[in-house]
């Protein structure tokens, strides 16, 4: 090994993803990338990020989880990569219902694919991240739904939205499209072969292999930053091609009837008839004061998240139906992709509504009051709106036989938690739509989940819900108000803070430019996580044992309780005393607990 390989194994997890980024900030290219995978601590790193995860803890096509996690798996890992060795484990696939009534297929791949898929997401994210479209979001850092709604509002003027969706899209990647693009700026033959045997992994569907011909695993973790590598290519070009070609015009031309009626009420005034004046103004706010059917002004808008598209169109259905074709045949002679025909639409943007990310998007006109200003919306505001059938859906699900209900399953929880989850699912539901100008109606929802909520603690507590009521309601301040609200005290300790729950207390006032707490990552994550820290100081923490020393994880502390709460084993009180999930040990610990037979004494001995 030469000295130099010897200082690149000495850097950090940050110093190489900075190295890395500010290549990708550049433009330059991209070499000698497999052997940052021999670094170990991208691997402390990335086992960090992902052990959290509750799919950390399901098996793929191995019975291997995070479960036993040392640092003797990380070298393994490294040892193999470095011979060139390192097979990817078939991913095992299941299915999972979608809205439409369909299926959807999920990849779960094992334990170490994880971990490596985890720390080439990383480097790729790294370098190519600040290179990626401002109008794309979906599996980016800080780039979520609620930013791709945010941009479409700055749209105006729209008059047809042209709603793309792409047939089977990650079923359907072709991986030789993919590897070419890598190839464009990864000069790494080894780190392209690493690749391009993942994606020819296969997957067992029934304990049956099956080989993939074409796509990547939805589930995956490497999977949403491919993806997003091809759609890239789609993004260049609607920004280089498509909306280039389709803008002209600096402004639109005045509308004669407009300034016909402004003029008409310049001049009464000048009479001195104000009645008059009033009425030619009050007529022409009801007109747009530039020609909407100007032939020299166009204007094209883009935006994707993950592998849906929106482009808004200023012009005749026409050219909106060009843009459409366009579209389709780029995705097939360049992507090799297709277009789902029954989905990709070409709505009217005033009289219709567009159908993405929940939301329904729409231009707004003059019988529109919704204008956050309290101004006319005569030129083409988007307006974001909750659609119907969201509110009757979320509503089902405390209601029975057309009227709200109690939840029985719920009442073996405490009141705290009870309050508490029915607060989390309703808050969860605001905050997503936070955007729309129709929030207000969410109000029905509210007042379902309340007598819910209310029926739920009369059952538990054996009394009637006045009674409830009486007991829990309450009024609350905050920033947006003061509320009536239900509310749950827990008092806890002497010095320790009361335990509190509320329901209610969320604003249901629109506001277009409400600050939305999507809690955005870094693009380059730097912390090290506590069980990482403990995993290096490489000590048993049940017997202070110093060799082959391994995590033992547990899928929640609820766990805990299966063991007994008169006396339980030394390791479940550490955990519990802890309050964590993850506990540091030796092999010899690990197996005694696995198998049952740790009591706690001989290992402390």
């Amino acid at each position: 090994m030469t000295g130099t390989e010897e200082v690149r194994e000495m850097r950090t997890a940050e110093t190489v993803l900075n190295i890395i980024r500010d290549r990708g900030q550049r433009g330059l290219p991209l070499e000698r990338l497999y052997r940052q995978l021999y670094n170990c601590d991208l691997y402390l790193r990335a086992y960090g990020r992902i052990y959290r995860n509750k799919g950390a803890m399901t098996p793929g096509a191995t019975p291997e989880t995070v479960d036993g996690m040392s640092l003797a798996k990380i070298n393994g890992i490294i040892e193999a990569l470095r011979k060139e060795q390192y097979r990817w484990t078939p991913v095992r696939r299941t299915y999972i219902p979608k809205s439409s009534g369909k299926l959807r297929g999920l990849g779960m791949p094992s334990w170490s694919d994880k971990l490596l898929q985890e720390v080439i997401r990383s480097l790729l994210e790294a370098y190519y991240e600040p290179q990626f479209s401002v109008h794309s979001h979906g599996f980016r850092p800080g780039r979520g739904c609620h930013t791709a709604l945010r941009e479409i509002q700055q749209w105006h003027g729209v008059k047809w939205f042209v709603e793309g969706d792409i047939r089977a899209f990650f079923d359907g990647i072709d991986h030789t499209v993919l590897v070419d693009i890598l190839r464009e700026q990864i000069q790494d033959n080894r780190f392209i072969r690493l690749i391009s045997n993942f994606l020819k992994a296969g997957y067992l569907e029934d304990w049956r292999f099956v080989d993939s011909h074409s796509g990547v695993p939805q589930g995956g973790v490497l999977s949403p930053i491919l993806s997003n590598l091809v759609l890239d290519k789609l993004d260049k070009f609607a920004e280089q091609t498509l909306i280039p070609a389709n803008t002209r015009g600096h402004r639109r031309k005045t509308y004669p009837p407009y300034v016909a009626l402004t003029v008409a009420a310049s001049k009464a005034r000048k009479v001195g008839d104000r009645e008059a004046a009033r009425q030619f103004n009050k007529q022409a706010q009801t007109l747009p004061s530039r020609d909407p059917n100007d032939p020299n002004f166009r204007r094209l808008w883009y935006c994707r998240y993950a592998d849906d598209v929106l482009l808004g169109f200023t012009g005749p259905k026409a050219e909106a139906q060009i843009i459409k074709r366009q579209l389709a045949e780029f995705l097939q002679d360049e992507l090799k992709q297709e277009l789902n025909q029954e989905k990709t639409l070409i709505t009217h943007a005033r009289d219709e509504k567009a159908c993405f990310l929940g939301y329904e998007i729409h231009a707004l006109h003059a019988d529109d009051k919704h204008d956050h200003r309290g101004q006319r919306c005569i030129n083409g505001a988007i307006g974001l709106r909750v659609p119907k059938g969201v509110i009757d859906k979320h509503c089902a699900k405390y209601m029975r036989h057309g009227k709200p209900w109690h939840l029985m399953q719920r009442t073996i929880d405490s009141t705290y938690s009870i309050v508490a989850q029915y607060q989390a699912e309703y808050q969860g539901v605001i905050q997503y739509y936070r955007l729309a100008y129709n929030l207000h109606q969410f109000s029905r929802l509210k007042w379902a989940m309340q007598t819910s909520l209310v029926r739920t603690l009369a059952k538990k507590l054996k009394i009637s819900t006045a009674q409830v009521y009486k007991r829990f309601k309450t009024t609350h301040q905050n920033e947006h108000g003061t509320y009536k609200v239900l509310e749950v005290r827990v008092e806890r300790e002497a010095g320790k803070i009361p335990l509190i729950a509320r329901f209610g207390g969320i604003s249901l006032r629109w506001n277009k430019w409400v600050a939305i707490n999507d809690a955005p990552t870094k693009p380059i994550w730097s912390g090290r996580s506590e069980v990482v820290d403990r995993l290096l100081a490489q000590q048993c923490e049940l017997c202070g044992a110093t060799n082959n020393i391994e995590v033992h994880h547990i899928r929640k502390l609820a766990d805990l309780r299966r063991y007994g709460q008169t006396n339980p084993p030394q390791w479940v009180q550490k955990m519990a005393a802890r309050r964590r999930k993850t506990l540091v040990v030796c092999q010899d610990c690990h197996h005694a607990i696995q198998y049952g037979r740790y009591d706690g004494t001989k290992f402390s001995k």
